[in-house]
């Protein structure tokens, strides 16, 4: 699988990486058996790039990943975690004490003792713009409890001021067929600075798949059940903050757009990696199967013209009004 450099550090990832979020929580059960094979059809795709959470299961996902890296010493993983969602979401909290609490727990439960890229993880708006706070984040590079840091984000003018931030590698937002804001000022900014974009929620909480219908029931415990309309964390995380129903049809008329070949996730996937500046893409996969599918999206051609526009019409028509006043 290609690989792209991250920003301005220098490492590298695959252009399909693995978003964990499922093997922790809030996406119904999955056994570790099932995580673990998860992992496993990954890598053995060419996936060398992990993103995950302290708060993904509240420590779970990153101790799965730690469980198979510890038995496959010989494989060459990038992993990204985040840190700042396991307390009150007030700018108080971003400080350097709890950072340093937050990585020496994610350092124990990842099994290392330097952390690839930790990235704030969707903090408060005042943070962004807080010197102490990536005075603070320059510590712990400088006390090599990280070897660099990033920011997760929410919306396009978060990730605007954090890649003014000099010591920024990364930005993961949301990007996929059904959020496309990003493309206009965030992807060319982050070019010219030099920092990475890693694409999130690509397939619009599973929408983009084209498997759900209006009449589709996720379990009890599942985002998708329980914070369509934001009430448990920010409404642009489930379904890239689309109106469900209206959604459905609009994925319906995405998956008729799939070249012959091509499911619609993988068109989804697909598109994102065309898209000049993007790093690496990361879906999440609650199966080995799954896994499997995503991450041979990298090997198919690029989308034509035609397909390119098609996309971006049905964007325009049936989704931008709903997204881009928010985010």
């Amino acid at each position: 699988m290609d690989e792209r450099v991250i920003g301005r550090s220098g490492q590298r990832a695959s252009v399909v990486g693995l978003g964990t979020w499922q093997l922790g929580a809030d996406w119904g059960d999955v056994d570790e058996k099932d995580a673990l094979a998860v992992l496993e059809a990954a890598v053995e795709s060419g996936v060398t790039f992990f993103d995950t959470a302290d708060v993904y299961g509240d420590g779970r996902s990153e101790q799965t990943i730690a469980t198979f890296l510890r038995a496959r010493p010989e494989l060459d993983v990038f992993v990204a975690t985040k840190m700042g969602r396991r307390v009150d979401q007030i700018p108080e909290n971003y400080v350097l004490d709890n950072f340093r609490a937050w990585n020496d727990r994610s350092r124990r439960n990842l099994g290392v003792d330097r952390l690839d890229l930790v990235q704030l993880h969707c903090p408060p708006t005042p943070v962004y713009s807080t010197d102490e706070v990536f005075d603070a984040l320059d510590t712990l590079v400088a006390e090599e409890r990280i070897a660099r840091y990033g920011v997760s984000v929410e919306t396009c003018e978060e990730a605007l001021t954090a890649i003014a931030r000099p010591g920024v590698t990364s930005v993961q937002i949301i990007l996929n067929p059904f959020r496309m804001k990003p493309l206009r000022e965030v992807l060319p900014a982050a070019r010219e600075a030099g920092v990475g974009i890693i694409a999130r929620v690509p397939l619009a909480s599973g929408l983009l798949s084209g498997k759900y219908t209006k009449d589709t029931v996720f379990a009890a415990d599942d985002h998708r059940t329980y914070n369509r309309h934001g009430e448990a964390f920010d409404q642009g995380e489930t379904f890239s903050g689309v109106d469900y129903a209206s959604g459905v049809e609009a994925a319906a008329e995405f998956a008729d757009l799939a070249p012959e070949g091509f499911t619609p996730a993988q068109l989804a996937l697909r598109w994102i990696i065309q898209q000049p500046g993007v790093t690496t893409v990361i879906p999440g996969a609650r199966s080995a199967e799954q896994a499997r599918a995503n991450a041979a999206a990298a090997a198919l051609p690029d989308l034509s013209d035609e397909t390119l526009d098609a996309i971006r019409a049905l964007y325009d028509r049936r989704i931008k009004d709903q997204v881009e006043g928010r985010w």
